[in-house]
């Protein structure tokens, strides 16, 4: 505030611009820091759903029905009853949730070896296959 002949004025220009300047430039700042966590935060939600309670699910699927799911039947098997004997299901509370950035989660089956699995996020690309998928 600029006294003048013994008045209070109110701010110049200047000075308003000088602070809405400045108070923009530390909120960037802070949006530029923070940017790079949520991607993170992501990436760990991934790897917990995955080896967490997907993999728990699969293996209490496996010791009820003697099996891991077909990859025909995936994940979906899980959450809803097919007649299979023994399924003693839904092994997921709140059902089968998408990845961290809304897509399925990826279920294999090693064709080799029926009792080995692999879960994947296509991560924050949406493509399999590429250096950001997230594994178990």
């Amino acid at each position: 505030m600029v006294a003048v002949s013994g008045e209070w004025r109110g701010f110049t220009l200047i000075e308003m611009l000088l602070v809405i300047m400045i108070i923009g430039i530390l909120a960037g700042a802070v949006v530029v820091g923070l940017s790079g966590r949520s991607q993170d935060a992501r990436v760990t939600r991934a790897k917990a759903d995955i080896s967490g309670s997907l993999s728990l699910a699969l293996d209490l699927f496996d010791q009820d029905i003697g099996r891991y799911p077909t990859v025909e039947e995936g994940l979906k098997v899980l959450v809803e009853d097919r007649n299979i004997a023994g399924w003693k299901g839904p092994y997921l509370k709140g059902g089968l949730k998408a990845d961290p950035w809304g897509r399925q989660y990826s279920y294999e089956v090693d064709p080799t070896y029926a009792r080995q699995y692999v879960l994947k996020s296509a991560g924050p690309d949406g493509q399999l296959g590429t250096e950001d998928d997230v594994l178990q």
